[in-house]
C-alpha cells in the first residue's frame, strides 16, 4: 500500500524537480514531460518506494541530456527501463567498473597531455613552433562526446544522478564514503559540451599559459635616471611572480633595497598599463629604465613602441573561450558559477563577503600602522608584499641562496631529497619513501607548478626553476610550496578509499598544505623559529597575506562580472576596466590604510590572465591553512596529513569539520590578529 502512496506523491516531487529544471535556462528539451512522468511510472511501479527519489533524478537528468541523435522517444523509455539497478549489489558493482575504467582514461590523458607540453613547460627543450600547436591539444576533448555517444553517460547519470550543492550539505552527515563516490560520479555527466568548443577553451589556455611562461624582466638591464644598474646583471624575473619575490627580498636592503623595489613597482606599473615597451620583454639585450619609459642599446636610447594591450588580449581570449561553453552547462550557465559553485562549491556571493568582511575588518589598520613602524616610513601601495613577519625576513638572503645552491644544484638533488623532507616534517621513513617514489622533479621553464598524477602508478610532477649555479633561496622557497601540492596530489590518489573520491573539494584545499609546508621551509633548512613570538608573527603575516590577495581576488570577480554585463568589449575597454576596478577596490579597501589612492597594483596578478578565477583559492587556501594550522600545533603532523587529505574530494565545508572540527571561516584569523598586535607592538 505504501508504494502506492508514494504513487500519488510522485507528481509534487515531480513539481520540485522540473522547478529546479525551470533556472537552467536551458533550451528546448527533446524529451517531453509527459514521458518523463510515464517512464518514471513505470519504473516505480517495479520497484520499493525508496526509489522513487532516485528514479525521479536519474530519469530526469537523463531526459535533461537526450537529444535527437542519440534516439527516439521510445528510445529513451527502453533505455531507462532497461539500464536503472535497483539492486544494491548490482549498483556498487557497477560503480566500480565505472570508476576504474574512468581512471585508466583519465590517468592515460592526463599524461599523454603531460608529455605534449614538456618543451613548452621544461627549460631542457628547444622551443619550437609546433611545440605550442602539441600543448594546445587536449587529448580528452572527445571524451564527453564519445560517452554520450556509446550511452555510458546516460548509464552513470541515470544510477547516479547529480546532487546540487545544498543537497550534498543535507546528506553530507548521513553518507557513506561509497555513497560519496556515487555523488561524485554523479557530477560527471551534466553537460554536453562539444568537443570543438573544450578544444578551444584547451587552445585559448594554452595560449595564456604560453605568453606569461615567457613574460621575464631582465631587472640586470633596469637602469636609473644616471644610467645605473642595481640588480645582479644577469637576473630575470618572470611577472608577476619573480618581480614580487624579489621585492619581498630587499625589505632588509636599507636605501638600495627601497630602490629596488621601487624600481619593480615602477616595472608592474608599466605592465599594467601596457606602457612597457614590447622589445623589452625577455630581452637580455636592452637596458631600460621603468620611470622614464626610456629604452637603450649599449647607452643610445632607442625608439621603442608599447606592447599592444596583449596582456588584456589574452584575457578577453579566455572569456570569449569559457563564454562559448555556457550553453552547454545549464546547471551552471556562467564561468563565473562553474568556477565558484561547480568548482569551488562554495557560492561566489559567500566568498566575496568573506573577502570583503575581512578586508574592511578594523584590524588591516591596526596592522598596517605596525608595518609602518617596523619599516620607520610611511608605506607605499608595494607594501602589500611586506615580508618582515616571516622568520626568514631577519636572515641573510644571500648566505641562504648560497646555501639552497649547495644543497640542490640541479632538480636530481631535490628529487632524491624530498624522502629526507618528508621525514624532518615527522612522516615515518617507510610512508616518506612511498610518498617520494611517486613524485618526479623536473626543470621548469617558468616559475613552476605541481602537476597531479590522474591514476595509480602514474607520478605527480613538481616542476621548479633551477639556474646553472643551482636553486636559489626564493626558487627552493617556491619548490616547497609545490611540494606540498605534490604530497596533497598523491595522498588523495594513493590514500582515498574510491577513485572517484579522489583529489580535494577545491584547489583552496591543496593551496592549504602548499602553504603549510612552504612556511617550514627554513625549519627544513635548519633554522628552527623558536621565537616566543612565532605564533604571533604567523597570524600577522597570514592575516597581510589574505589581506593582500583578497583584494586581487575581488578585482578579479568585478572583471568577470563586467565581461559578462558588456561580452562584446574590445581590449582596450577591457584594460580601461581592469586598471579602473583595481583602483575602486584599492581605494575602498587599502587607501586608508596606505595612506594612498588610486594605485592600480593589484591588477598585476598574471593568474588572471593565464588562470581564470583562479585567484579566490589562494585566499580561500589561506583560512584554510590558518585553521588547519591551529589544529596541527600539538598533534603529529604527517599523521595528520595523512588522515585529513585521505578524505579525499567530499564539499568543502563537510571536508572542513571532519578535519579540524569546524567550517571554514574569517573569525579565528581575525581573532587571532588581535591577540597579535596586543603582543607585537614594534
Amino acid at each position: 500500500m505504501k508504494k502506492y502512496f508514494f504513487l500519488l506523491l510522485l507528481p509534487a516531487i515531480l513539481l520540485l524537480t522540473r522547478c529546479q529544471e525551470a533556472k537552467k535556462e536551458q533550451t528546448v528539451q527533446f524529451i517531453p514531460q509527459t514521458a518523463i512522468d510515464s517512464v518514471i511510472n513505470r519504473v516505480v511501479s517495479n520497484y520499493d518506494e525508496e526509489e522513487i527519489f532516485y528514479v525521479s533524478k536519474g530519469v530526469n537528468q537523463v531526459a535533461s541530456l537526450w537529444r535527437a541523435s542519440d534516439g527516439t522517444i521510445a528510445d529513451f523509455e527502453s533505455f531507462c527501463e532497461t539500464h536503472y539497478l535497483t539492486d544494491a549489489t548490482a549498483r556498487q558493482k557497477l560503480f566500480l567498473r565505472l570508476s576504474g575504467n574512468f581512471e585508466t582514461i583519465f590517468g592515460h590523458n592526463n599524461m599523454v597531455s603531460l608529455r605534449l607540453k614538456e618543451p613548452v613547460h621544461l627549460s631542457t627543450y628547444e622551443m619550437l613552433d609546433v611545440d605550442e600547436i602539441f600543448a594546445a591539444y587536449e587529448p580528452g576533448s572527445h571524451f564527453t562526446d564519445d560517452f554520450f555517444a556509446n550511452k555510458i553517460a546516460f548509464i552513470t547519470a541515470l544510477n547516479f544522478p547529480n546532487y546540487t550543492l545544498e543537497e550534498k550539505a543535507n546528506y553530507a552527515k548521513r553518507w557513506s564514503r561509497i555513497e560519496w563516490g556515487y555523488a561524485r560520479i554523479g557530477d560527471m555527466f551534466i553537460a554536453r559540451v562539444p568537443a570543438e568548443v573544450n578544444q578551444k577553451v584547451a587552445e585559448a589556455l594554452s595560449a595564456s599559459d604560453n605568453y606569461i611562461s615567457g613574460y621575464n624582466i631582465w631587472v640586470g638591464n633596469l637602469v636609473d635616471d644616471q644610467m645605473q644598474t642595481h640588480f645582479a646583471k644577469d637576473m630575470k624575473l618572470l611577472s608577476h611572480w619573480n618581480l614580487r619575490d624579489e621585492l619581498k627580498a630587499n625589505y632588509n636592503g636599507g636605501d638600495e633595497g627601497l630602490l629596488k623595489q621601487q624600481m619593480i613597482y615602477e616595472v608592474m606599473l608599466r605592465i599594467i598599463s601596457q606602457d612597457i615597451p614590447e622589445t623589452v620583454i625577455d630581452n637580455p639585450t636592452l637596458q631600460w629604465n621603468p620611470s622614464s619609459n626610456k629604452v637603450f642599446k649599449d647607452g643610445q636610447e632607442e625608439t621603442a613602441t608599447p606592447e599592444p594591450d596583449r596582456r588584456y588580449q589574452i584575457l578577453l581570449n579566455n572569456f570569449n573561450a569559457m563564454k562559448l561553453v555556457d550553453p552547454y552547462t545549464p546547471e551552471y550557465p556562467t564561468f563565473i558559477q562553474r568556477a565558484f559553485d561547480g568548482g569551488m562549491e562554495i557560492s561566489q556571493a559567500d566568498v566575496e563577503k568573506a573577502f570583503t568582511d575581512l578586508c574592511s575588518s578594523e584590524q588591516v589598520k591596526k596592522v598596517a600602522n605596525l608595518i609602518k613602524k617596523r619599516l620607520g616610513r610611511d608605506l607605499a601601495p608595494f607594501d602589500i608584499w611586506y615580508d618582515g613577519f616571516k622568520a626568514r625576513s631577519s636572515l641573510d638572503q644571500d648566505m641562504l641562496t648560497n646555501m639552497t645552491r649547495a644543497k640542490y644544484p640541479n632538480t636530481v638533488a631535490f628529487e632524491k631529497d624530498i624522502p629526507n623532507i618528508l621525514m624532518k616534517l615527522g612522516f615515518k621513513p617507510d610512508k616518506a619513501k612511498e610518498i617520494a617514489s611517486h613524485i618526479t622533479v623536473d626543470p621548469a621553464r617558468g616559475s613552476g607548478h605541481a602537476w597531479g598524477a590522474s591514476m595509480k602508478g602514474d607520478k605527480a610532477h613538481l616542476r621548479t626553476r633551477i639556474g646553472p649555479e643551482g636553486m636559489d633561496y626564493k626558487g627552493y622557497n617556491i619548490a616547497i610550496h609545490e611540494l606540498g601540492h605534490n604530497v596533497e596530489q598523491t595522498i588523495s590518489l594513493y590514500f582515498v578509499d574510491y577513485y572517484m573520491l579522489q583529489g580535494v573539494p577545491n584547489t583552496a584545499f591543496t593551496e592549504a598544505l602548499a602553504f603549510t609546508f612552504q612556511k617550514r621551509d627554513l625549519e627544513l633548512l635548519g633554522f628552527p623559529n623558536r621565537d616566543p613570538n612565532k605564533d604571533a608573527m604567523e597570524a600577522l603575516d597570514t592575516f597581510w597575506g589574505a589581506y593582500e590577495i583578497m583584494g586581487v581576488s575581488l578585482v578579479d570577480m568585478a572583471v568577470w562580472k563586467w565581461l559578462y554585463e558588456h561580452p562584446d568589449a574590445t581590449a582596450a575597454q577591457l584594460k580601461e576596466t581592469v586598471i579602473a576596478s583595481a583602483r575602486e577596490v584599492w581605494n575602498k579597501y587599502f587607501a586608508a590604510a596606505f595612506g594612498v589612492t588610486d594605485s592600480p597594483i593589484l591588477a598585476i596578478y598574471s593568474h588572471m590572465i593565464d588562470n581564470p578565477l583562479y585567484l579566490s583559492n589562494y585566499p580561500v587556501g589561506h583560512l584554510i591553512d590558518f585553521q588547519l594550522d591551529g589544529y596541527l600545533k600539538g598533534k603529529n603532523f604527517a599523521d595528520e596529513v595523512l588522515r585529513i587529505y585521505a578524505q579525499g574530494d567530499i564539499i568543502p565545508q563537510c571536508w572542513m569539520k571532519q578535519a579540524v572540527g569546524h567550517e571554514i571561516s574569517i573569525k579565528p584569523l581575525l581573532e587571532a590578529t588581535t591577540e597579535a598586535l596586543a603582543q607585537i607592538t614594534n
